[in-house]
């Protein structure tokens, strides 16, 4: 199917930006640390997976810390936040909203619930699994409870959502009532964490990335349609709902997944898409790639200053995206305001 737009593509120079940023996130997070690896240290180790390359040999402890700890850390956070993002700049397509984030259908009540039942229940094996079941079962219910009530625009689904949301959220309150013994427990999974036990969770999340990103990606110039508004690409020959349904899947299966393994960390899905389309634009096809980009990036500087600004205590990653995106929040409310007067 052809979509008559003008042809949007990627600055090189933001694009390269865009490369260099992610790259010098990451290589601060595997730099830097609270656990007793030097810099010069885990220079060598990366080094000596060069070929070629004849890099000074380090003790087995630093390996460990390196390629058990820090590593997968870094890049299972390079993977939340490039999710979130993604996941956020589809539904701000989807459903025409600048403020509309990951968990904007009921995902981040539902994944607290899974989270709380698997907790008070003593299922800790499986909080993860939880929280993801409970993310998509939230999202499913609000998009039908939204078709049902004859909701052939973005907002009934989003009514929907919120309902969900509200209800999900009193289920959750009840069983942390019943269960106080666990509320730290409960507390600490929902203020967000990124895990370090190896490469279990890394392993655990990539498929869906990977899927979520395809679609995502294959879809994004149906954005720029449906931002022209629903009947204007029916007209155009946009299935609008089948498009919607497919795009919401993915975002949320990605969000669903990243939720599983870092608990709820809020304003990633907001800050980042935001801060792409005041550099490049709002075409979804910049803004789609460059959000993954940018918000892996932003997820690992993040992860680092909550590792390291109360060495060695760590603070939860979901008060350092919201101390970071609360401001931010209240800005783009302002400027959407501002824009609509």
């Amino acid at each position: 199917m052809s979509i008559p737009l003008a042809p949007s593509r990627i600055r090189p120079a933001v694009a390269v930006g865009g490369v260099a940023v992610l790259a010098g996130a990451l290589l601060a997070g595997v730099l830097v640390g609270p656990a007793g690896l030097p810099a010069a240290s885990a220079l060598s180790a990366l080094f000596q997976w060069v070929p070629g390359v004849d890099a000074p040999a380090i003790s087995d402890a630093h390996q460990s810390i390196l390629f058990s700890w820090r590593l997968p850390r870094v890049v299972l956070g390079a993977l939340v936040g490039g999710c979130l993002a993604m996941s956020g700049a589809a539904y701000q397509g989807v459903f025409r909203n600048p403020l509309a984030d990951p968990f904007l259908l009921g995902a981040a009540a539902g994944a607290g619930l899974g989270a709380t039942l698997a907790i008070t229940t003593g299922a800790r094996a499986i909080i993860g699994l939880a929280a993801f079941l409970g993310a998509i079962v939230a999202v499913g219910i609000a998009y039908v409870l939204g078709r049902a009530a004859g909701g052939r625009t973005g907002a009934a689904i989003i009514l929907a959502g919120v309902a969900v949301a509200a209800f999900f959220t009193a289920m959750q309150t009840y069983l942390q009532q019943r269960s106080t013994d666990t509320l730290r427990e409960v507390y600490v999974w929902i203020l967000g964490r990124l895990s370090t036990n190896g490469w279990g969770d890394v392993t655990a999340l990539a498929p869906y990335a990977v899927v979520s990103g395809v679609v995502i990606f294959a879809f994004r110039r149906h954005l720029d349609v449906l931002a022209l508004g629903e009947d204007e690409a029916a007209t155009l020959g946009v299935p609008v709902a089948r498009i919607r349904l497919l795009l919401v899947a993915a975002a949320t299966l990605a969000t669903s997944a990243a939720v599983s393994v870092s608990g709820l960390i809020g304003f990633v899905g907001i800050i980042v898409p935001h801060l792409v389309r005041l550099v490049t634009g709002s075409s979804y096809r910049v803004v789609v790639p460059l959000s993954m980009i940018f918000g892996a990036a932003f997820m690992v500087i993040t992860d680092l200053g909550a590792r390291t600004v109360m060495s060695p205590a760590e603070l939860p990653i979901g008060v350092v995206t919201a101390f970071v995106g609360a401001p931010f929040f209240l800005l783009v409310l302002r400027r959407s305001r501002r824009t609509a007067l």
